[in-house]
């Protein structure tokens, strides 16, 4: 027997599927703050998979990520308006991302010699 340790959060039918498939599946149900911060690696995790995907599982990737950003937005209660007006206002102060800008590196300070 092959034990495979997990220990993250997963979508809510997964125990199911994984026993509909004959294995054996050990859980725990997490407490608000233990969930909260579940979701925030969740969100990192989805992060690192959706960057790193083909072009044929980008969207797949991308809608999970999407779930999980919708799960935090209702665990914390903010809505969907207020991140898109959020996301305006920061798209008007600081741009997009349509220049495909690169940022190879700042100085900070004038070092120039005077003479």
């Amino acid at each position: 027997m092959q034990i495979k340790e997990y220990n993250k959060l997963v979508r809510d039918y997964i125990p199911d599927i994984i026993r509909r498939n004959g294995d054996l599946c050990e859980i725990d149900i997490l407490s608000e703050n233990e969930y909260r911060q579940a979701l925030r690696e969740k969100l990192v995790e989805e992060a690192q998979e959706a960057a790193a995907a083909n072009e044929h599982d980008l969207v797949t990737e991308l809608a999970d990520l999407y779930e999980v950003i919708d799960t935090l937005m209702s665990c914390y209660g903010i809505t969907p308006e207020n991140v898109r007006a959020t996301q305006q206002r920061r798209r008007s102060e600081r741009g997009g991302f349509e220049q495909h800008i690169r940022l190879l590196r700042t100085q900070h300070g004038n070092t120039m010699d005077k003479d």
